[in-house]
This record gives structure tokens, sequence and C-alpha cells, in this order.
């Protein structure tokens, strides 16, 4: 697949496993919205993997192999929101804001699925000429 899309497929993939991990954790926020003392977390992977790329992209050998490898190498980073909460209770989970994350990456998601799924219709179109 990689010979026919590039790294595009192997790049959606690695997308794909990201947004379920922040999708998991605005939920694991949601579900902890009333456990005393519970702090948010969120899921960073745009800015890692924007550098790995641009880093990858300055190779003079092999840039393919070098951009494949990057998106590989790229792993999601799980934070903690330490802010002080306004609530007695310590929680700082936002509700608005975690429904909004939960929508947003929801619709990220079957972006990319659509994407996915668009890539491989055109590969059985073409599969089908022959």
């Amino acid at each position: 697949m990689s010979g026919i899309y590039g790294n595009g497929i192997g790049l959606t993939e690695k997308m794909l496993d990201y947004l379920w991990a922040r999708q998991s954790v605005s939920l694991n926020n949601i579900a902890n919205v009333d456990t005393p003392g519970f702090k948010s977390q969120y899921i960073t992977f745009e800015e890692e993997l924007a550098k790995r790329l641009k880093n990858a992209s300055s190779y003079k050998k092999a840039p393919k192999r070098a951009v494949a490898q990057a998106i590989e190498d790229t792993h999601a980073q799980m934070h903690i929101t330490w802010d002080e909460s306004s609530r007695l209770d310590g929680n700082n989970v936002d509700m608005d804001q975690e429904q909004i994350e939960v929508v947003r990456t929801a619709y990220q998601y079957q972006f990319m699925l659509s994407s996915l799924n668009n890539d491989f219709t055109r590969l059985r179109n073409a599969a089908k000429t022959f």
C-alpha cells in the first residue's frame, strides 16, 4: 500500500489511534466529573508529529522512509491539568469543554475514516479496470 499512497495510509492509521486515545481521555474526564480531587487530563500529539515530519522531510537519502519512520516514532503524550479548581472538592473538570472536545474528536475521527475509505475506494476502482 505504501507504494501507491506513499505514507498517507500509515499517517491516517496513526491519527486514528491518537484520536481514539484523545476520545478515551475526554470520556474518562467526564466520568470523573464528580470525583473529589480529580484533575482533568488531555492528549497531545500534533506538535510532536509536525516537528518529526519537518525534520524527516529534510533528509536527502530515502526521504519516504524517513517520513515513515517519523510517523511510526511519534507518540501521544498525556498531560494533567493542574490548574486550581474553582470547586471546593478540588476537581477541575470543565464539562462544557469536555463535551466540546468529545464532539470535535468524533468529527475528526469520522473525517479520517472517510479519508481512508476514499483511498481504498479509489484503489478498488483502479483495480477493477485491470
